[in-house]
Order: structure tokens, then C-alpha cells, then sequence
């Protein structure tokens, strides 16, 4: 099952290649993301079940936290596979009109090449979320970096090619580090006398063998994690590729990006937090983690107020999320609990909006707020989506994130961070007021003179968006039992 989950994107992927239809692509990657969510499901349930599902010779053994974020990224490029097969229909279209105005050649090579990226993007997130060995999850985010790249270049132009430089050095540089670290580990445990791996599943053998660790070595080793795989999460002060990726990346991979990259980073720390926690260093891992959590969440209040580009705020929301994140699993007990609920709610939230946002720039052709004035006549729908959005990603009830959000409010007062918890508070409220400005404002205010009210929205760029909002909405009346104790099985590794 696992290795299927693995050889079934790369196989897709060789095959578009080969083959260069447009329209078997756009068929094949939908096929494909069915496929993949099916297999995901039948493997969160085994793993929910205590069942320990292996594959590529014990290389792929996920546990709950690995599960949770495989389901998570499988869902979300299911929805960004649907909304891109009317997406790049779409594309196909203005390019063809443009190569005939210009008298160019028609090619659909970059369509396939993106379609091949988006599937070699998939295989990698499927790698990093079953594997606990440590060198083949950094593997796994190296290769996240090398097929998510042509996709932010997607439209050829110079500020994606900015963005997409900018991706690749910074992110390279924190992959460095991250590898850095991993090596660290290695020397933390070294001993010549000792017990020999005799696994693949090096994480529970570093586990079980803290004993013989190093601890000044295992601090220098999380610390280069930390800032390596940081880097790519998005933490404050490493996240300066995040606002430009996102912005300059077609909506689809700014969704993927945020909702299901950001979390396989994430996992790679968490890793490391595991092993932390286990040589009875959590303190010292989790300090850390609330330190560059807070710097996230102030930063993201600073960068969102006055936010004039709509999908650069969508960024530094995501930035102020995985700080978020960070506080709550540095933290611990219930916040940590509370953080694998936000962790699930944020993706969703993340993923339609994103895709929102590219229904607004289809039918605007612009990035500013301020050029995008009523979204409720000239897009009924996507404006209302849009509207329900911001308030499921500002943490307004009754939607999951406003759950999460206060069962890290609790974990914090219960941890005794009132001052933490405090600061918590104040930088949620200043997003709040930065994003409802640039919200209302576009969803409000008089249509534009040249656009027709109430004109009819495709299927595809509402119905992914739709799904999602109602299944955030659902996670905020009513959590099923399953999900809650899958979750604190997750939150359990890392401390909840």
C-alpha cells in the first residue's frame, strides 16, 4: 500500500512527460490525486487502527503525526487537482490566443511539465510523511524544493522568476543547515562500543537509545534543525521566500504550498523534537520553538496591517499560523493538542483561500486590495466564500480554527504563560483588524462600471473552495471521536 502511494505519482509523473497531451494530463492528474487520496485514507486507518503498515523494505512506516499530514496533503492536492483541470483548460486557451496575435508556435510543454512537477511534488510529500528515517525525510524535502520550483515559474515572467530564485537559494541554504543538524545527531550518538542500527526506522531507534546521546550535541543538532527545516516552514526570520513564493505562484501551488509544504517542514522539526523530548531536553527544544512561534505571530502582525496585496497577506497569514503552531507544540499538554486540531483547520482554511484568490485575480487581473472592489456583485460566490474565509482564518466562531486557537489559549494559561498567552491574544487581534480592512473592502463598495453583476462562476473554482469551507465549518461545531483521539495520539508524541 505504501510503496503504491509512493510509485503511483512518480509513474503518473513519467508518463505525462512522455505522452505531452494536455488534456490526458489534466485527466491523469486528477485520476491520479483520486487515486493517491484513496490509498492515503486506507493507510490513516490502519495507523489509526495500531496497525503498523510498512513499505519500500521498512523504509515507510508512518505514525500518527506522519498519517495526519500524509491525509492532509493528499485532500489538499485532490482539491488543487479538480480546481486545475479548468485552471490550465483556462491557461491553454489565453496562451493558444497569444501565440496566434504574436505568431508564435503553439507548444502545451509547459503545461505538462507543470502537471509532471505537481505529481513529482506529491511523490515527495508522500515520502516525507511515511518515513522516520531521518535522512530520507530531508531526501524528501530536497526534492519538495527541486519540483515545486517550476511551478512557481509557471507563468514565465520576471517577478516569478524572482520568486522562484529566491525559493531555491533561501530554502537550499535551510535544507543545508537541516542536513547539518541530521549529521549532528549522528555524532550526538556516535559510540564505538555501542548498540549498531539495525533499522530503518532510525527516529525510534535514536529513541530508545538516548541514553547514550551527547547532550551538548543533541541542543547544536536541534538547533540546526530548528533554523534548517525552519526556514522552509516558514518561522520568522527565515521566512522571507514565503511572501514572494506565494504571491508570484499560480493559486493552486500557492495552496499546495501553504497548506500541505509548510506541515511536512514542520514535521521534520518535529522529529527532532521527539528525539529532544525522549533525552529529556523538551525544555530546551520547546523554548525554542515558543521563541521563534512568537516572533512569527509579531511579525505576521506587523506585515498584515496595510497589506495592500491580497495573496502577500495570505502569506504572512501563513506565517502567522506556523507560529501558532510553534507555541503550541513548544508549549505542550493540552496547547499541543490544540495545535494538531489547527494544524488540520489552518491547511483547509489556507487551501481555500488561495484558491479564491485565484478566481479574484482570474476575473480582476490585479493583486491589489484596493483595485478589487465588490466581490458580492461581480462574484457572488467566491465573495461570500471569500467573506468566510477571513473569518475562518482570523479564528472568528464557529469554525475550527477559533477551537484550536483556544485550546492553545488554555494549554498556555494551563502551562502558567499568562504573559505568553497575553501577547498571544493581542497579536491575534491586530491580524484580525489588518485583514477584515483589506477584506471588506474588496467585498464590498460598488461593482466596477465595466464588470456585469452575478456573471456565472465555473464549477470547478467554486466546488473545491465550497467543500473545504464546509468541512472547517463542521470541525468547529463537532470534532468526531475519531479524529479527536487520532489527533491526541499525534499530540501525544510531541509532548500533549
Amino acid at each position: 500500500m505504501l510503496d503504491a502511494l509512493l510509485i503511483l505519482p512518480l509513474l503518473a509523473a513519467i508518463i505525462m512527460l512522455l505522452v505531452g497531451n494536455a488534456a490526458f494530463c489534466r485527466a491523469l492528474l486528477l485520476l491520479t490525486a483520486i487515486g493517491h487520496t484513496a490509498l492515503s485514507l486506507a493507510a490513516c486507518i490502519r495507523v489509526a487502527r495500531g496497525e503498523a503498515p510498512e513499505g519500500m523494505m521498512g523504509l515507510m512506516t508512518p505514525d500518527a503525526l506522519g498519517a495526519l499530514f500524509l491525509m492532509l496533503a493528499s485532500l489538499l492536492f485532490l482539491a488543487a487537482s479538480i480546481y486545475a483541470t479548468g485552471y490550465l483548460r483556462e491557461e491553454e486557451k489565453v496562451e493558444e490566443r497569444t501565440c496566434i496575435q504574436t505568431h508564435r508556435p503553439f507548444t502545451n510543454a509547459p503545461e505538462r511539465r507543470f502537471t509532471a512537477c505537481l505529481c513529482f511534488f506529491l511523490a515527495a510529500m508522500t515520502l516525507v510523511t511515511t518515513t522516520r528515517h531521518l535522512g530520507a525525510l530531508w531526501v524528501g524535502i530536497e526534492v519538495t524544493t527541486l519540483s515545486s520550483a517550476p511551478l512557481i515559474y509557471f507563468h514565465r515572467h520576471r517577478p516569478s522568476l524572482e520568486a522562484t530564485w529566491k525559493y531555491l537559494i533561501i530554502c537550499s541554504i535551510g535544507i543545508a543547515l537541516a542536513l547539518l543538524g541530521i549529521i549532528l545527531l549522528s555524532v550526538a550518538f556516535y559510540n564505538p562500543t555501542g548498540p549498531e542500527m539495525d533499522s530503518m526506522d532510525q527516529l525510534d531507534w535514536y529513541i530508545q537509545h538516548t541514553g547514550l546521546a551527547s547532550a551538548p550535541w543533541l541542543k547544536a543538532a536541534f538547533i540546526f534543525l530548528l533554523v534548517g527545516y525552519g526556514t522552509k516552514m516558514g518561522l520568522a526570520p527565515l521566512h522571507n521566500w514565503l511572501p514572494d513564493a506565494h504571491s508570484q505562484a499560480p493559486s493552486l501551488v500557492s495552496a499546495l504550498l501553504s497548506g500541505a509544504l509548510l506541515n511536512c517542514a514542520l514535521l521534520g522539526i518535529l522529529r527532532g523534537h521527539q528525539i529532544m523530548r525522549a533525552a529529556g531536553l523538551g525544555d530546551f527544544s520547546g523554548g525554542l520553538l515558543v521563541f521563534f512561534g512568537l516572533i512569527s505571530l509579531l511579525t505576521a502582525a506587523i506585515f498584515i496591517v496595510g497589506q495592500g496585496h491580497y495573496k502577500r497577506m495570505l502569506a504572512y497569514s501563513s506565517v502567522e499560523h506556523m507560529g501558532i503552531l510553534a507555541i503550541g507544540l513548544g508549549i505542550g499538554g493540552l496547547a499541543a493538542q490544540g495545535a494538531m486540531l489547527h494544524a488540520v483547520c489552518h491547511s483547509l482554511t489556507k487551501c481555500m483561500l488561495f484558491l479564491l484568490a485565484g478566481n479574484i485575480l482570474t476575473r480582476y487581473h490585479t493583486f491589489s486590495s484596493y483595485d478589487v472592489r465588490g466581490l458580492r456583485w461581480t462574484m457572488p460566490v467566491t465573495g461570500a466564500l471569500w467573506a468566510v474565509g477571513f473569518l475562518a482564518v482570523a479564528g472568528s466562531p464557529p469554525f475550527g480554527i477559533f477551537v484550536s486557537e483556544f485550546l492553545v489559549l488554555k494549554g498556555l494559561f494551563a502551562a502558567g504563560q499568562t504573559w505568553l498567552a497575553a501577547i498571544y491574544l493581542t497579536a491575534l487581534a491586530i491580524i484580525f483588524v489588518g485583514m477584515s480592512m483589506a477584506v471588506l473592502r474588496m467585498v464590498q463598495g460598488s461593482r466596477p462600471y465595466d464588470m456585469p453583476a452575478n456573471p456565472r462562476e465555473p464549477l470547478w473554482s467554486i466546488l473545491p473552495p465550497l467543500v473545504l469551507a464546509a468541512t472547517v465549518l463542521c470541525l468547529g461545531i463537532y470534532v468526531p471521536d475519531w479524529l479527536w483521539n487520532f489527533l491526541q495520539t499525534g499530540a501525544a508524541l510531541v509532548g500533549g
